[in-house]
């Protein structure tokens, strides 16, 4: 089964998406707090997907795609995004993100998209 790196600051968030994705058979590569450690770790672990919040602290998800998507151009990257950040979206999107999971979780479409984004 696919492996997946989370990368968000917000404990809960990253525990509620592991909880999903392990339910639904994926392998937790890895976890970061933010879009540094996000990037270092993407680099060590190869994951098949990322998913990545959008607002975090040190280096936000977009700047920390760019980097995954400068070293890798294959990159899976689906971000995470609060409602009512659109403005950030399209711009994630313009920068390869290859889908996005709005907050709060939807257990049917995290894996929907994920599903979606590795076939």
């Amino acid at each position: 089964m696919a492996k997946v790196l989370i990368v968000d600051d917000s404990r809960t968030s990253r525990k509620m998406l592991r909880s999903l994705l392990e339910e639904a058979g994926y392998e937790i590569a890895g976890e970061a707090v933010n879009g540094d450690e996000g990037y270092l770790k993407y680099k060590e672990l190869s994951p098949d997907l990322v998913t990545m919040d959008i607002t975090m602290p040190i280096t936000d998800g977009i700047q920390a795609l760019q980097l995954i998507r400068h070293f890798d151009k294959e990159a899976k990257v689906v971000m995470i995004t609060a409602a009512g950040q659109k403005e950030k979206m399209m711009q994630a999107l313009k920068e390869g993100a290859s889908e996005f999971i709005t907050k709060p979780f939807d257990r049917e479409e995290v894996i929907n998209t994920i599903g979606r984004v590795l076939a």
